[in-house]
């Protein structure tokens, strides 16, 4: 793309006053950077993505409030992480992690089980039993 022809739309960059910094070419052909304020179909695209992600974060919570999960759900998905992430930075396998969204399961955990959840979440382990914390 040529430095002319960087796309300069309307979007939440350019209401930030922000420039994202890309690669063209300018006139004598070499690569160069240089700032855009934003593009619409990326715009659009970055809102879809964020609105799936708040979307995915409500129907945790919900499920927490009606006990078909665990907290642990709701802050994976408030940290927007997925089950692998999660798993790895816990030190446990992922099947325990999914059977950690049990409620029933949940409430057995250790103090040392919640105490790691908690850690990685940077919370303290008495926040990760209520989801009111995670808002």
């Amino acid at each position: 793309m040529k430095k002319s022809e960087i796309p300069q739309d309307k979007g939440s960059l350019k209401s930030a006053n922000f420039k994202e910094l890309c690669y063209a070419v300018n006139e004598n052909g070499e690569y160069t950077t240089a700032g855009s304020s934003g593009w619409t179909p990326k715009t659009i695209a970055l809102n879809n993505a964020l609105q799936e992600i708040n979307e995915r974060i409500e129907s945790a919570k919900i499920r927490v409030l009606n006990n078909q999960t665990s907290p642990i759900e709701y802050y994976m998905e408030l940290h927007k992480m997925d089950i692998t992430i999660l798993a790895s930075y816990v030190g446990l396998w992922k099947w325990r992690v999914k059977r950690h969204f049990k409620p029933k399961v949940f409430h057995k955990l250790s103090q040392k089980i919640l105490q790691k959840y908690a850690d990685v979440f940077e919370i303290t382990a008495d926040q990760l039993k209520h989801i009111e914390h995670g808002n």
